[in-house]
């Protein structure tokens, strides 16, 4: 499995769960060497496989090298969880410029295209390959727009959205399953991120089910749509954000 954006947050929590549960993980990076290093010393502790291997999935060769690299190390991809994404400080829309929109669509957007090219080339049967999943990981504010704090971050999850629906339909009949999370109030330490470390203990009262979730919650059902379990399921999406 190569989760992008895999040394914090609820890409950390998808790479553990998932070394439990027998797979070869590659955590990818972006700038935390530390974090990511740190991850893959736990995993192996506790007898699993993983590598911790640098690329910004926004710069195509960068995505490219790391899938050579999970080719060399690991042999044949099974799993893609696209979780790669970034989000700047709250703002309203009228007062963005066009370099952040363009650095978050780079990430979220473009990156989760180039990933999901090369995971069908190696996935496909089309090239021979022998089947597989990938999981986008979006979030509710696609169909929730984030006003006054993210809607740059929502469109790019709308169309992380669409692409999960499209590549869908386009690889059903190549052996394989696409679908999308969507996380909701998760506390996680992109937050701070954006400048309210404490947005969590702020919304999550606010959530129907009266608290914020954990990036364990999210995981859990990225790894269930990876999973036989779900070997019907495609083009879907699971909402993990406590009832909103």
């Amino acid at each position: 499995m190569l989760v992008t954006g895999g040394s914090r947050g609820i890409g950390a929590a998808t790479s553990r769960l998932a070394a439990a549960r027998g797979y070869a993980v590659c955590v990818n990076y972006r700038t935390n060497r530390a974090a990511a290093e740190a991850l893959v010393s736990e995993i192996e502790r506790g007898g699993g496989r993983a590598a911790a291997v640098q690329a910004d999935v926004s710069i195509e060769p960068d995505v490219v090298r790391l899938f050579e690299t999970v080719d060399a190390r690991f042999g044949r991809l099974t799993a893609l969880v696209n979780n790669a994404g970034i989000i700047d400080t709250q703002t309203r829309v009228d007062r963005m410029d066009a370099a952040r929109i363009a650095r978050v669509l780079a990430t979220t957007v473009t990156g989760a295209f180039v990933c999901a090219r090369e995971a069908v080339r190696r996935m496909s049967t089309a090239y021979g390959g022998a089947g597989g999943a990938i999981v986008n990981v979006s979030s509710r504010a696609a169909q929730l727009g984030s006003p006054g704090e993210y809607v740059d971050y929502a469109a790019s999850k709308a169309a992380l959205d669409a692409l999960t629906v499209g590549l869908a339909k386009e690889v059903a009949l190549e052996g394989i399953r696409v679908n999308g999370v969507r996380a909701g109030i998760i506390d996680t330490d992109i937050h701070a991120s954006g400048g309210e470390a404490g947005r969590v203990a702020r919304l999550g009262p606010q959530q129907p089910m009266g608290r914020g979730g954990t990036a364990l919650e999210v995981a859990r059902a990225i790894l269930w749509l990876l999973s036989d379990d779900a070997s019907y399921t495609t083009a879907s999406f699971i909402d993990v954000a406590g009832g909103r």
